[in-house]
């Protein structure tokens, strides 16, 4: 079953110093991240302010780096892999939608 984002998911509200403390990393840690394109932190002006899901993300990371043993270009391309999957796995379920949904229009027909 298909877990829905809440609005709050994807909200951004936590300023770099706020997200790093609830993390437990270094502001500069965060920025890392991003210069390597691994999170993409919503701006508001020059400030960066993180989500729920981009917390999700950096405790990934830390979780592929540290217990797996992935270094950064490792856990990049595990990200685009898994972006891609997620891609390809949502664009399958609406073609099998669309297949199910003709097949009992002309069922019904």
């Amino acid at each position: 079953m298909e877990r829905r984002r809440l609005k709050t998911d994807t909200t951004p509200v936590y300023a770099i110093g706020i997200a790093a403390q609830l993390l437990g990393v270094h502001p500069r840690t965060l920025r890392i991240y991003e210069e390597k394109g691994l999170i993409r932190p919503a701006r508001r002006n020059r400030i960066r302010l993180f989500s729920e899901r981009d917390l999700q993300r950096v405790r990934l990371i830390q979780y592929l780096t540290r217990e797996v043993g992935l270094n950064l270009a490792g856990v990049k391309l595990f990200l685009e892999i898994q972006e891609r999957y997620e891609f390809l796995a949502d664009d399958l379920l609406r073609g099998t939608v669309v297949r199910v949904r003709r097949t009992i229009r002309e069922r019904g027909d």
